[in-house]
Parts: C-alpha cells; sequence; structure tokens
C-alpha cells in the first residue's frame, strides 16, 4: 500500500551541488560508495546508542549492519543497513534540503574550474548527493526504528531538480538506497570483484561488518553472504599493524574529507584511567570553522560504541574545533548524556590530554616539517588565536605557535613566531611591539609606526578579527610584555638616549601653549592632547587608553547591536610638521577650532574609526582647502 504522494522541487543549491558532482568528481567517482557506506554505518551508531536508553529498538534484529548489493542484469547497486531509519519529515530535512553550514560560502568560492571545485566540494562534504555521479536515479526507502510498518517512506529522483516521496509499507527498519547505475558505468562497477576492492579501500576500518553475497563457482554473487570488511575499530588496533594509507583513509571516512591530514596522533592512555585516542589535523579548513553549530567534531566511543560527535566542545576546547578523529573511553557508563559529561572527571582527564597531544604534534610540525606547519596556520591560524583567552592552562604553549605578519618583511604573510621577534630584537628592548587594525595595509601605514621603523625596532602588524581579543588576553611571552605602540605612551627604555629625551621635553615645553589651545577648541571630544614621541612625518595621530578597545572593534560591535563603553581617545600632535605650524599661526579663534577639528577626524580615520560627522567634516575640509587656495 502506498499513500500521500507527491512530488517536491529540490533547494536550488542541492541542484547546482550535485552539477559540479557529477562534472568535477567524475575522476574519482569511487567515492560515492564510501559516502553511502559511511552514511549507514553512522545510522547503525545512532541506533546502538538511541537503544542503550530504550532496548526495543533493536528486538528481534539486534546485529546491525551494512549490506552491499548488486544485479547487473537490471543495472542496479543496492546499499542497505538496519541502523535507525528516518520518518518522512526527516528525509525531506536529510535529503531535500541542505542544512549544512557553511553552504553560501562553498558556492562563493566555487571558480568553474573542475580540479579546484572538485577539492572544495571534497571539503563540503559530498555525501548521500554523491549517489548521482554514477548514477541517474536513485530510490531510497526507510523507516525510522520503534515506528510501525505502515510508516515506511520512500523517496525517488532522477537528480534534475525534484524528487517524490510517498508512504509505504515497510517491514524492517532502516534505510535501503537503490541506485540506477548509468549504462556508460555498469560494466566497470556492476562487479563482485570491482566492489569488493572499493570497499576494503575505502571501507575496511568501519567498525560493523559490511557483507556482500559469496561468489559462486561460476564468478557471480551465490545466495550466502560474507563480511568484506575486517569490521574492526581501527583506532583499537596497535599502530604497528596500521598503514599510513590505512591511517589516511580513516580520516577521509571520519571526517567527510576528500583529501588527506596533515598529520594524526595515535595514542593509548592506560592506568588508572583507559581511554584510546586517534586525533587528525586536517589540511584544509572546513566549511563550518566558523560557524557557532558545526556539524563535525571528536566523535565519542565507550567500549567501542558510539555515544555522540562533541559538536559542543566537551572533549577538545572551540580553539581546536578543526580537530576531527575519535576518542574511545573504557571508564565512562555506556547511558552516558551530554549532561553526565559536563564537569566529568574521566572527560576532564581525556580533555587535558588530548589537548597536550594536540599542541604537542603541532610543535612538532613547527619546529621539523615548517612548510607544511606554515600551510596548517594559513588554514587555522585564526581558529588558534582564540586559545591564550580560552586555555589559560596551556596558554605558553600555544604562544609559541602562533605566527603573525611584522614590518620585518612588511608582507602580508603570517610566518613570525614571537621566538623569532625575540630574537631580532634591539639591545636594550625589553617589550614586544605590535600593532592592532582592521587591515593589513591600515595596520603597516599606522602613523604610529613612524618612529619605530625610523630607530628600526620590529612591530607585529595585526589585522585579523581576533587579534584584539588575543592581545587582550596574552599580555607577555618569555617575560617580555606585548605592548601596543597604538595604546597609551610609549616607553622605548634604554633605546631611547639621553640627549633624545632632552631634545623631546624641549618640544614638549615649546609646544605647551599650541597643546593647550588645540584642546580647548576640542573640548570633551578628546581625554588629552600632548606632544607625540611616536611621530616623525605625521601631523598627529589618536591614542587610546591601555585597556581601550580599538575603534575599528568598538565600531563592529556598534553594528552587532552590542553596548560599547565610551572611550575618549588622546590626540597626539607633531608640532614639527608644516601643519601644525600653519595652525599655530591661526588668529582666528573659529579657523583654529576648525583646523583642530580637521586634525582630529584624520587621526580617526587613519586609525579606523567612523566619524559623528562625516558631512561636517567634508564641509569643514572645502572651507579651508578655499581659504587657502584664495
Amino acid at each position: 500500500m502506498t499513500t500521500n504522494k507527491e512530488t517536491l522541487k529540490f533547494q536550488t543549491e542541492i541542484n547546482q551541488l550535485m552539477h559540479l558532482m557529477i562534472h568535477s568528481l567524475y575522476s574519482n567517482k569511487e567515492i560515492f560508495l564510501r559516502e553511502l557506506i559511511s552514511n549507514a554505518s553512522d545510522a547503525c551508531d545512532k541506533l546502538r546508542f538511541e537503544a542503550l536508553a530504550d532496548p526495543s529498538l533493536v528486538a528481534g534484529d539486534s546485529e546491525l549492519k551494512v549490506q552491499v548489493d548488486f544485479d547487473a542484469e537490471q543495472g542496479t547497486l543496492t546499499v542497505r543497513d538496519n541502523g535507525i531509519g528516518m520518518n518522512r519529515d526527516e528525509v525531506i530535512a536529510n535529503i531535500g534540503t541542505i542544512a549544512k553550514s557553511g553552504t553560501k560560502e562553498f558556492f562563493e568560492r566555487l571558480s568553474g574550474d573542475q580540479s579546484k571545485d572538485a577539492k572544495l566540494i571534497g571539503q563540503f562534504g559530498v555525501g548521500f548527493y554523491s549517489a548521482f555521479i554514477v548514477a541517474d536515479r536513485v530510490k531510497l526507502s526507510t523507516r525510522r526504528a520503534g515506528m510501525e510498518v505502515e510508516h515506511g517512506v520512500r523517496w525517488e529522483s532522477d537528480g534534475t531538480g525534484a524528487y517524490t516521496l510517498e508512504t509505504i509499507d515497510l517491514p524492517e527498519r532502516g534505510t535501503e538506497i537503490v541506485l540506477h547505475i548509468r549504462e556508460d558505468e555498469r560494466q566497470d562497477l556492476l562487479n563482485l570483484w570491482r566492489l569488493r576492492g572499493i570497499i576494503n579501500k575505502y571501507s575496511d576500518h568501519i567498525p560493523l561488518p559490511i557483507l556482500m553475497r559469496k561468489a559462486g563457482e561460476d564468478g557471480k554473487p551465490g545466495d550466502s553472504w560474507e563480511t568484506v570488511n575486517k569490521a574492526s575499530a581501527l583506532w583499537q588496533r596497535s599502530k604497528s599493524e596500521i598503514s599510513d594509507a590505512e591511517y589516511k583513509e580513516f580520516y577521509q571516512y571520519v571526517s567527510h574529507d576528500y583529501a588527506d591530514p596533515l598529520a594524526w596522533a595515535h595514542n593509548r592512555v592506560e592506568g588508572r584511567l583507559e581511554y584510546t585516542s586517534l586525533l587528525y589535523i586536517p589540511g584544509k579548513a572546513p566549511f563550518d570553522l566558523w560557524e557557532p553549530n558545526q556539524t563535525h567534531g571528536i566523535k565519542l566511543y565507550v567500549q567501542r560504541v558510539f555515544i555522540m560527535d562533541d559538536t559542543e566542545h566537551q572533549i577538545l576546547p572551540r580553539y581546536l574545533r578543526f580537530v576531527r578523529g575519535v576518542m574511545d573511553s573504557s571508564d565512562l557508563p555506556l547511558n552516558v548524556s551530554r549532561e553526565i559529561l559536563q564537569g566529568n572527571r574521566v572527560i576532564d582527564q581525556m580533555r587535558s590530554g588530548s589537548i597536550k597531544r594536540v599542541l604537542g604534534l603541532l610543535e612538532e610540525m613547527a619546529e621539523k616539517e615548517p612548510e607544511k606547519y606554515q600551510n596548517f596556520w594559513n588554514e587555522f591560524g585564526r581558529a588558534l588565536k582564540e586559545g591564550p583567552g580560552e586555555d589559560f592552562a596551556n596558554r605558553e604553549q600555544i604562544a609559541k605557535l602562533l605566527r603573525f605578519a611584522s614590518t620585518h618583511s612588511d608582507t602580508e604573510t603570517q610566518n613570525v613566531s614571537l621566538a623569532d621577534y625575540m630574537g631580532r630584537m634591539r639591545e636594550g628592548q625589553d617589550k614586544i611591539y605590535y600593532i592592532t587594525a582592521d587591515t593589513f595595509i591600515a595596520a603597516k601605514n599606522s602613523p604610529q609606526l613612524e618612529l619605530l621603523r625610523k630607530k628600526g625596532i620590529e612591530v607585529l602588524l595585526l589585522s585579523d578579527r581576533v587579534d584584539e581579543w588575543l592581545t587582550s588576553h596574552l599580555h607577555e611571552f618569555e617575560g617580555k610584555a606585548l605592548s601596543s605602540v597604538a595604546k597609551g605612551t610609549l616607553d622605548l627604555g634604554s633605546i631611547e638616549t639621553e640627549e633624545e629625551r632632552k631634545s623631546q621635553e624641549e618640544i614638549e615645553k615649546t609646544a605647551e601653549g599650541l597643546v593647550e589651545r588645540i584642546k580647548n577648541a576640542l573640548g570633551d571630544r578628546v581625554e588629552a592632547v600632548r606632544v607625540s614621541h611616536r611621530l616623525t612625518s605625521s601631523p598627529a595621530c589618536m591614542v587610546l587608553g591601555e585597556r581601550d578597545m580599538a575603534l575599528y572593534m568598538q565600531q563592529l560591535l556598534k553594528q552587532a547591536g552590542h553596548e560599547v563603553p565610551s572611550t575618549k581617545p588622546t590626540l597626539e600632535i607633531n608640532p614639527t610638521h608644516p601643519m601644525l605650524t600653519r595652525i599655530e599661526s591661526e588668529k582666528d579663534a573659529s579657523r583654529f577650532a576648525e583646523w583642530s577639528s580637521l586634525l582630529l577626524d584624520q587621526a580617526i580615520l587613519s586609525e579606523g574609526g567612523q566619524l559623528e560627522d562625516p558631512a561636517g567634516f567634508v564641509a569643514r575640509l572645502n572651507q579651508l582647502m578655499l581659504a587657502l587656495a584664495g
């Protein structure tokens, strides 16, 4: 009996994705079977976990498995599992739409180059839709565990824009996917040994049996079934028994990635606490790296039973959210819940040990394979910069891994470590100087750098949004304080000579009257006006307090609807600049006030701030330009 049959349209993005997969992934088409088996395995894992609380879900069929079958005459390939299954709403949500984080960014980054787009599609994760790489029609039948026979669902599509959905009677729980293989693919794919080869290559490590029919005397499939994979948890095997190829294949399974990982660490902890971890550093950032709700994380197992994906960062902190892999504990209860994990002693120790392991893996990569580490940093550096603010216990270790752009090379590449910087510090220099800005160009060209550039003092150029957060939590490195050249007073310590200090004092004394006039003209728009110690060629700059947030960050928070404490900047002037000489000679009080306002507005703009009265700034500028022209 079938009822409620209806035709629905795919999301536009799904049509695009399927078209791209068919054309871009054709050279690696066999991954469709890896993806379908991976989904089937996940369905079995979910059922195993739900059955811990409700054993009736697996009543009468407790041996979870995946079956792969084919019919060469009919031109079909079938992947079947007896896992959790889906109800009608879940079919629509999981197959009719893409709810995956990062979808918009994914499509924006597509280039039209098939080889490049294939890599992007791999990062995105192709999943169920990969079936259309080799099939011109796909039929899915499913029934969720715990539901009655009459609640089966059948989904069918030729992948050209729409699908049909109907309610059917389905005697068994789980999901069956029937692929009608394209004519030109049948001879290659619909072969017992070819399919076994693909399974052995991509899915050998899946810790539940994958079954295929035994070959008969004629070489064709018979009536009996046999397990064609090792069906053992790869992470529980000895490292000496696992090849690099197997590690890479398992990574692709656990991460749904298309490429190989950069590195991995496989460890077994024994003693009072027993657990195994297999952690991977990906080669490319996933599209949901910056999304608040990631769909993947570390997979937590208890005695080889899948429990959950650590999408809430209870096993690894958020700044390490790019790490993929599995952790298997012998000390947690099988009915563990997310609530039980919070504050759990076993989880806390696993978390602590795993953080050390990942950071150690990165340290080793940075030391022995700097080019590979630079690739890692380019992909995940901004995430790692969140570490000092999240993980006080490992702050020093994280700080050693950080990389920045600097005035040493004046390029945007972030390849300078804090240790590199310290190795180039001037004699007598006791601080690590940095500047934060909204863009690299703004940081590089900031007037606050003028004196330091003249003296050959290196400055770190920080232009990532996370840098303001980073510097508010990382105050020193190996005994050297981190100091912003755009906040507070600039103290060069013993780098500055006695002669330079006396010269500065004389300039300050001579300019006292000018400073007072500008302060009176600006009133409460500024905290103070003072002679600058950091300018050599610019007329003025704006300086914030030591604890104040950079102007561009204040503006971003305001735009996001946050309340930002009001702060008044300090205006620093360079009395030796011709513009200040011109301002000082102005006798008209009104005109002097206009010049002073223009000076402050320029300083605010150069720091990435926004003017409260941009129209007034333009009017003043035009008026003064006309006056000078006249």
